[in-house]
């Protein structure tokens, strides 16, 4: 901005044209703002020295015109500041609705929040959720990769949905488990209470009551009843197994630990395990408690993050 034009806006001596110029440039950037009101401070300053002079020299006429013009000026840069505020804060609510926060939770560990519309999650070892700031009027839209608990707030006008690489889970108030890794295959979704909707595109794909689950078996959902809640202890930590193979295990030990598993020794993998670790004591205690009814030897390579089962 000229330094003359923005002088004869703060004088009161400018064309309507300009006016709108002046005033557009203030609300386009804060620092335009303080160097607006930067100029103006002098200005009045230095009329508040001249008003001075003319008091000891001049006729009240004069100064009554004085004190008119700085009336007149601090009215224009209150109303261009109110203007400007109310752009800032409007621009800015807008900025907040659209924003988003993304929370990554490390191999091993798992976290629980709660979002702005009271919506509890727990999110397992090597998942990433993205949320908004604040949810927008018409959704609660939230996007999973990895595996997750929903409790979620009940609102019948605003549905809640939980985004994956291959389906959406809608819903209104309820608690179920996601498990939906892009790095993956498998994918998964259990309701324990209310009920759920599978979608893909927006359609409608498959819907789920209390103690059933949607696994994805090639190109197709499968429905079926949970048969063990104590899967979902996850929350507290735990890894469970109920009659799993060691072929299904290693994957799951993959995902959870964030690390590569090559089996070398195939005649393990057909074994069935049931049991329980806690997952903080580490994938290694893990497979030293399977070594004890499965001959096998591993070795780690920290540098590559890779384990290798012999």
């Amino acid at each position: 901005m000229k330094s003359d034009l923005l002088q004869r806006y703060i004088s009161g001596e400018v064309s309507e044209a300009e006016k709108k110029q002046v005033t557009e440039w203030i609300q386009a950037d804060p620092e335009h703002l303080r160097e607006y009101l930067a100029q103006r401070k002098l200005y009045d300053i230095a009329l508040w020295q001249t008003e001075t002079v003319e008091e000891q020299g001049l006729g009240k006429k004069n100064i009554f015109a004085l004190r008119s013009i700085v009336l007149a000026v601090a009215k224009i840069a209150a109303i261009v500041t109110v203007v400007f505020f109310i752009t800032y804060y409007r621009a800015n609510k807008e900025r907040e609705k659209m924003s988003y926060q993304s929370v990554y939770v490390p191999a091993g560990q798992r976290a629980e929040l709660t979002l702005t519309d009271g919506t509890k999650v727990w999110l397992n070892s090597c998942t990433t959720l993205k949320f908004p700031t604040n949810f927008q009027e018409a959704s609660r839209d939230v996007l999973l990769d990895g595996e997750g608990f929903f409790k979620v707030a009940k609102n019948e006008d605003v549905p809640f949905v939980v985004k994956t690489g291959k389906y959406d889970v809608k819903v209104l108030g309820t608690e179920f488990n996601v498990l939906a890794y892009s790095t993956d295959s498998i994918w998964e979704t259990s309701l324990l209470k209310g009920s759920v909707e599978i979608q893909t595109n927006g359609m409608k794909k498959l819907r789920l009551e209390p103690n059933t689950m949607a696994r994805l078996q090639g190109n197709s959902l499968v429905k079926q009843h949970i048969k063990k809640m104590e899967y979902f202890r996850w929350r507290e930590g735990l890894i469970c197994f109920d009659n799993v193979s060691v072929e299904d295990m290693i994957e799951k030990l993959k995902l959870y630990y964030g690390v590569d598993i090559v089996v070398n020794n195939p005649e393990i993998l057909n074994n069935r395990y049931t049991g329980k670790f806690r997952a903080g004591d580490g994938i290694e205690h893990v497979l030293k408690v399977l070594r004890l009814k499965n001959q096998f030897t591993y070795e780690k390579d920290d540098e590559t993050n890779r384990i290798i089962i012999n």
